[in-house]
């Protein structure tokens, strides 16, 4: 084919290619910077998700510290709980541990109180050796009594009080003129206390009000 010598031509030709190389290097450069604004967006979607990481794991850090403090408080609570309880058992064991013991010993307690009792008056007529051992009787009673006092163990004697449920046991009622109704009238059986807490009742006769029929009878008896 043979080649053009219009300048005209050959010029035309010239910025057609020109054109041509510019627009691909518009081209490339576009497709450079997209390149480049998709890293930048990808960095700084890492950047961001790295951030959120390092926040949810300062949240998560956090959240365990408070249950961790949460445990611990209600740990302390209990564990102050439980020497609060230990003390008061042990201190209740100290007073009343020994309340059986002292329930079996009052047994023989009584014993020796009636066997004191149970002496004649005139016991300096009595032989030598008896008077002696009665003696000796009243005087061990005398320190087993002081020994229960001092153990905080109280004998209650309750004649001619009023009756009280907590501390007295009836075991029969009867009129009576020298007491009020109500009253105690006679102690079969001395009660004790150990602190404030009951051992054993007093076993009591109660007075009662006399009927009219009772006191017709009196009357009549006495005229």
């Amino acid at each position: 084919m043979p080649k053009s010598n219009n300048p005209e031509q050959s010029e035309s030709h010239e910025e057609k290619k020109s054109k041509d190389e510019n627009s691909d290097e518009k081209k490339t450069n576009n497709v450079n910077n997209e390149k480049k604004l998709d890293d930048d967006e990808k960095i700084e979607s890492e950047n961001e998700t790295d951030a959120d990481i390092s926040e949810k794991l300062k949240e998560n850090v956090q959240e365990e510290l408070n249950k961790t403090k949460d445990q611990l408080l209600r740990s302390l609570a209990e564990n102050e709980n439980i020497r609060k309880r230990t003390e008061k058992d042990i201190e209740q064991i100290k007073k009343y541990g020994h309340i059986f013991f002292v329930r079996d010993l009052m047994s023989s307690v009584d014993n020796l109180t009636r066997a004191v009792e149970s002496v004649p008056i005139e016991k300096e007529k009595l032989d030598e050796p008896i008077k002696s051992l009665i003696v000796g009787v009243e005087i061990v009673l005398k320190e087993i009594n002081s020994f229960l006092e001092k153990n905080h163990i109280t004998k209650i004697n309750p004649l001619g009080e009023k009756f009280d449920y907590n501390f007295h046991q009836a075991m029969y009622e009867a009129p009576s003129k020298e007491f009020d109704p109500g009253f105690v009238v006679e102690v079969i059986q001395c009660g004790y206390l150990l602190h404030d807490r009951l051992v054993r009742p007093a076993m009591v006769g109660i007075a009662k009000k006399e009927n009219s029929k009772d006191e017709k009878h009196d009357n009549e008896k006495n005229n």
